[in-house]
């Protein structure tokens, strides 16, 4: 078992157990009210967290406005309004790092008592560090040495330093490394537990916080460490099985190792919930080919007929979120309770209640032959989570669905001693790195070989956090010769991973309908292309047409969006039919050693022209993919998106559903667009 967590946010856990033991945000985002600096490194929260940029938003137009650090090759809206933009050499975050703690060190911007009292390990990341200075990090990164300096300067002198981290350093090149690093600047300075002074190493879909925590990415529930017999037998008290019957013998089965196994023909049975890993995962076709194997049973559970249901044995149509009732987590630790506003059309039903039928069709029972799964709905499921994290770091037990409702959210933990929620965690220098508390006794950044209870015990007897070096390395593939451009991936701001429900929105469909290709003035200059031309995007493993934008991007980089499939709104396509759209049609085969999530962000590419074009680029206006070009029409999202507003009334035209959907626009599910009702199993059972 795995989560869509791997592609999203397994860097993120992977990053706070290096460091602090055990998963679970130090900051909140409260913290974007007090900080003086804010560093966002890889993390275009413009386009991938909108409320919260609204949030930065307010602080950038009020008093006191805090400076900003933008780490992107893109010039993202975050980095128009930074202090620094950083745009880095795609594959050297963990270079960038290491120059930025090299400046922060050598001009002694550290707090030597919070490094004594609280941590271990600095000395290594002193000696580390020490052959990295701002113009060799500079060299590396192919970023002005000044802007280097002056960013180290900021984070360095910061009264009050909160950290954001998303993809760019995730889905990149020694991504827990990279990430890793910027837990070591906050302990370095001692910016950890007061207001305005944390860390957010942020989730790609902030709801991913629930499928850490309760362990559907492969770790154990309530933050039990695999490596640990005590932990395994304490969740099998709660669970009433024997401990051997949770398999705890080897490291988990990441996602990108399962599809490996399923390729070899080990894995004959694949349960695929609320993802869409035909458009989502890397190199594609050999995804494809993996999911369409006649020895692989492929069971798909989502809200729409995706491009991975097409390929299913059978397909379970499952509820959207205002179809059912349960909580969610938020990034910060924030819970949330969401009620169901209507019932579920059709034959579609909340995954919970999927997972019961299931659970007694199987006859799962606990030692004493009594059902292993006690609850029947949302609340009591709710209750037993509470009793799984009781006395763990993500303490639910103060929590309840009364005390949840309109309450805007409670942060764990919240038990007898914290009624009211925790805002910050490690406020008093204490972390959950104790070696019989941990999580995780942690990992070699660069190869990913774990380290023993025996190790970690020799390392951090006294449960401090932990401060890690690592050494730069060089991606596994570099542009050069037949492919001189560095491929990137990433969204836009008007859809959401694989456009399982965006794609249905008519106003966001209006406004970004296709996939595009954004370079460089520089680049498509020496190339002879121009705003809306055709081109072919070509790496080792496929070839991808799209129109040209020109935007601020960096020189020796393309960007694609990734949110785009075989499908689109007008009726859908099957792979074949014409040229590919799909980003990872791309990407390589490739994952980080530590988090193991895949990389997007680091592929050897080149570009040709395919044909000039007769119109601009349908890419948005807006936000990164803004043009340089004067006389592109402005994005907008048709007659659809307009509304009119009065005194006592308001109005706006309904979307509606799409025929023979299982649900409405918004979908829980992390998962991509439908096909539409032609081809692919029946719903509810079909056979392919």
């Amino acid at each position: 078992m795995d989560g869509n967590t791997r592609l999203c946010t397994a860097t993120a856990a992977a990053a706070l157990k290096e460091s602090f033991g055990c998963d679970g945000q130090p900051g909140s985002y409260t913290d974007v009210d007090h900080a003086d600096v804010i560093a966002l490194y890889g993390h275009n929260v413009a386009e991938t967290q909108t409320v919260l940029w609204s949030r930065i938003l307010d602080r950038l137009a009020g008093p006191n406005p805090p400076a900003l650090i933008c780490v992107d090759p893109r010039e993202t809206e975050v980095a128009r309004a930074a202090a620094v933009h950083l745009a880095n050499r795609p594959g050297t975050n963990l270079a960038l790092m290491n120059g930025l703690l090299h400046e922060i060190i050598e001009n002694g911007w550290i707090d030597e008592r919070y490094l004594g009292e609280h941590t271990v390990g600095f000395e290594e990341l002193r000696k580390r560090v020490h052959d990295f200075p701002a113009e060799e990090a500079a060299r590396i990164c192919d970023v002005p040495v000044a802007d280097l300096r002056e960013a180290a300067r900021l984070i360095g002198t910061a009264g009050r330093l909160l950290s954001t981290v998303l993809q760019g350093f995730y889905q990149s090149h020694q991504a827990t490394a990279a990430a890793v690093q910027v837990n070591n600047v906050h302990l370095v300075r001692g910016m950890l537990g007061r207001p305005g002074c944390g860390v957010l190493q942020m989730n790609g879909q902030p709801t991913a916080q629930n499928t850490r925590e309760c362990g559907a990415d492969g770790d154990l529930p309530g933050f039990r460490n695999w490596s640990n017999d005590a932990h395994v037998r304490d969740l099998a008290r709660v669970w009433n099985v024997e401990p051997l019957d949770i398999p705890h013998y080897s490291p988990p089965t990441h996602a990108m190792q399962m599809f490996r196994y399923a390729e070899e023909g080990s894995i004959r049975f694949l349960y695929v919930i609320g993802t869409n890993p035909a458009v989502s995962l890397p190199e594609l076709s050999r995804v494809r080919s993996i999911l369409a194997r006649e020895g692989l049973f492929l069971v798909v559970q989502d809200v729409f007929l995706s491009e991975t249901a097409q390929l299913a044995d059978v397909v379970l149509p499952a509820a959207t979120w205002g179809e059912k009732t349960g909580t969610f987590t938020n990034a910060d630790r924030t819970v949330h309770l969401s009620d169901k506003a209507v019932e579920p059309p059709g034959e579609a039903r909340p995954d919970l209640d999927i997972f019961l039928d299931f659970a007694r069709r199987m006859e799962l029972t606990d030692q004493d032959g009594a059902p292993l799964v006690k609850w029947s709905d949302a609340e009591g499921a709710f209750e037993g989570w509470k009793e799984c994290s009781r006395g763990r770091p993500c303490d639910y037990t103060g929590l309840s669905y009364e005390r949840l409702r309109g309450s805007g959210g409670i942060q764990w933990p919240c038990d007898d001693a914290r009624p009211g929620g925790t805002e910050r965690l490690y406020a008093d220098g204490r972390f959950l790195s104790a070696p019989d508390l941990c999580e995780d006794y942690g990992r070699d950044l660069v190869t990913g070989a774990p380290l023993s209870q025996t190790e970690y015990r020799a390392l951090n007897p006294d449960g401090k956090a932990v401060i890690k070096a690592a050494e730069y390395v060089p991606p596994h593939e570099e542009p050069g010769g037949e492919f001189p451009f560095w491929l990137i991936t990433g969204r836009t701001v008007y859809h959401f991973h694989t456009r399982t429900k965006t794609a249905r929105a008519p106003q966001l469909q209006e406004a970004a309908p296709e996939v595009w290709a954004e370079m460089s003035p520089g680049d498509s200059g020496a190339l002879g292309l121009a705003e809306g031309d055709l081109v072919e995007i070509a790496t080792p493993r496929g070839r991808v047409r799209a129109r040209v934008r020109v935007t601020g991007m960096r020189d020796g980089v393309v960007f694609l969006p990734f949110h785009y499939g075989y499908w689109d709104a007008s009726g859908g396509r099957e792979p074949g039919d014409g040229a590919a759209t799909a980003a990872n049609e791309l990407t390589i085969t490739d994952w980080d050693p530590a988090s193991k999530q895949p990389i997007f962000k680091t592929a050897a590419a080149r570009v040709t022209l395919v044909e000039r074009g007769d119109r601009p680029s349908a890419a948005p206006t807006t936000a990164a993919a803004r043009p340089v070009a004067q006389g592109v029409p402005a994005t907008t999202g048709g007659t659809a998106a307009r509304s009119t507003t009065s005194l006592g009334s308001a109005s706006s035209p309904a979307s509606g559903r799409a025929s023979g959907s299982a649900s409405g626009l918004a979908s829980g599910s992390a998962s991509g667009p439908a096909s539409g009702p032609a081809s692919g199993p029946a719903v509810g059972g079909g056979v392919r």
